[in-house]
């Protein structure tokens, strides 16, 4: 069965930096546009990057551009978010997507927290 867990959040100070890992099972991961998104509290889920399945193509929402990275390991299947220059506005549940047989599969999320 697909399976998604995300792991690398935690608490950090604004300017800091934290990187997420999502590791992957059950698909071709290979092959597959991976996602992350976030989730405020009492906001709705929104997008932050999306990778190609070879990593060849990145986009990202424009409150995160030029301080997140997405990447992603095709032989660990596994896909990262690389976050810098955190803002309070960054805290969520952070959470990694992948649409499989046409269903879209979710992990648990990690909570990321960005305060002094």
């Amino acid at each position: 069965q697909v399976q998604l867990v995300e792991s690398g959040g935690g608490l950090v100070q604004p300017g800091g930096s934290l990187r997420l890992s999502c590791a992957a099972s059950g698909f071709t991961f290979s092959s597959k546009l991976m996602k992350w998104y976030r989730q405020a509290p009492g906001k709705e889920r929104e997008l932050v990057a999306a990778i190609t399945s070879g990593g060849g193509s990145t986009d990202y929402a424009d409150s995160v551009k030029g301080r997140f990275t997405i990447s992603r390991d095709n032989a660990k299947n596994t896909v990262y978010l690389q976050m810098n220059s955190l803002k309070p506005e960054d805290t969520a549940v952070y959470y990694c997507n992948a649409r499989h047989r046409y269903r879209d599969y979710w992990g648990q999320g990690t909570q990321v927290t960005v305060s002094s």
